[in-house]
């Protein structure tokens, strides 16, 4: 793998609130986990929008809310829609519900061939095996946790329950995520994308 060494941030936006290690101890409580599904209106979070406008712009959102206080992309998809049932094109952003579904919306992703995506960088898992480790061309592992946004527009009372991970998927999204490495490390996983996800022993791992 290819690692990128950070430089000094210029921390700015959200980068301020939302990219700072979380403290230690008994004074941080943990209150928001961001796992979501995909009943309509039921815990929907959404992406800090300067977020998005640094790395995009996008074509496809095919995970946005029904209701949503900015846009993402030029096309969005709802729960209403059904984003793993429509035709994908462009390059998409994708926050999608995190939990059992996950790796459905990477795997079409993976398909697609050109994307962005953002969830928990929860790597022992096997989704993480399977649709990312090996399929990925460039991961950003974003420092501290990121604070996410009520459909209001408000943002949430607490950082996210777990450090992020934004995922690109072509050559494009790749270069975008090397311009913006400084938000944390950047991770070329050229190793292990020769080889196909069957190769990859979860060495007794166990669903994820």
């Amino acid at each position: 793998m290819l690692f990128s060494r950070p430089g000094r941030c210029r921390c700015w936006g959200w980068a301020v609130d939302s990219l700072h290690a979380m403290p230690s101890g008994p004074a941080h409580k943990k209150c928001f986990a961001h796992d979501r599904s995909q009943d309509h209106g039921k815990e929907e979070w959404l992406t800090p929008p300067d977020l998005v406008n640094l790395l995009g712009p996008f074509d496809l959102d095919p995970c946005s809310p029904v209701r949503r206080p900015w846009n993402t992309a030029a096309k969005h998809y709802t729960v209403l829609d059904d984003g793993l049932l429509q035709p994908w094109h462009g390059r998409v952003w994708l926050n999608p519900p995190y939990g059992a579904e996950t790796g459905k919306w990477l795997s079409k992703l993976v398909r697609h061939g050109d994307g962005v995506a953002l969830v928990f960088a929860r790597t022992e898992t096997a989704m993480f095996h399977k649709h990312i480790w090996p399929m990925a061309d460039a991961l950003l592992f974003l420092r501290g946790r990121l604070t996410f946004f009520n459909v209001d527009g408000t943002p949430g009372k607490c950082s996210a329950g777990a450090p992020s991970v934004l995922i690109a998927y072509g050559e494009g999204n790749t270069a975008r995520l090397r311009e913006v490495a400084h938000f944390g490390a950047f991770v070329m996983p050229m190793s292990l994308k020769s080889r196909a996800p069957s190769e990859l022993p979860l060495l007794g791992v166990g669903r994820g």
